[in-house]
């Protein structure tokens, strides 16, 4: 329904960032890192997903299609609410939650709070059960192979994988991944870099 909010940030509260368009507040509930994104006073934009339940229509907003993109992952997992995927996105940004997936790390979901291990591990079990399942592009297929990658063995391969995690198609990560310094860069930095590419 709405793609994204445009206007003064006029409040900023814990989790909640309110933006005036043209007189009306929008409340959205978000994320520290997005918080930290923005100023009461100055402009912001804020991809918005509305979350539509009887009792509550709740808009949620983020700095980058990239979270918004996680979030929307997230909560398509069952047992993973709303409040769950601000939490770790709270606790982890979109490539950090990316590596996490790929490398199988549940401690950086654990950090979240209200996360436990058993959530954490269904989270990476169901992100990369997509992964394995074609839902999702794998690293073989960015780089010309026909076979199907589950759990990436080098590098290269983890970094397309999490990219794919984040919804990106081949040949845009392809292109992200060319020029950069893949031997030279850590997993995290690597998937950094080739999202700020891919978002000019």
């Amino acid at each position: 329904m709405f793609y994204y909010v445009k206007g003064k940030v006029a409040h900023l509260a814990p989790n909640l960032a309110v933006i005036d368009c043209g007189g009306v507040g929008y409340a959205c509930r978000t994320t520290s890192y997005t918080l930290s994104a923005l100023q009461v006073g100055q402009e912001g934009t804020l991809y918005t997903h509305l979350n539509v339940r009887e009792d509550a229509m709740d808009l949620y907003g983020f700095a980058t299609e990239n979270e918004r993109s996680c979030f929307q992952m997230l909560i398509a997992i069952s047992g993973v609410g709303p409040k769950a995927a601000l939490s770790i996105l709270s606790a982890a940004n979109p490539e950090g939650l990316a590596t996490a997936i790929i490398t199988g790390n549940e401690k950086t979901l654990m950090v979240a709070p209200g996360i436990g291990k058993k959530t954490a591990q269904r989270i990476i079990l169901e992100l990369k059960d997509k992964l394995a399942k074609g839902q999702l592009p794998t690293a073989e297929e960015s780089y010309g192979g026909t076979g199907i990658t589950v759990i990436p063995q080098d590098k290269v391969s983890e970094a397309t994988a999490a990219l794919a995690v984040l919804g990106y198609q081949p040949a845009e990560i392809t292109t992200a991944l060319k020029g950069l310094d893949l031997e030279g860069l850590s997993l995290e930095e690597l998937i950094r870099q080739a999202l700020k590419k891919m978002v000019k």
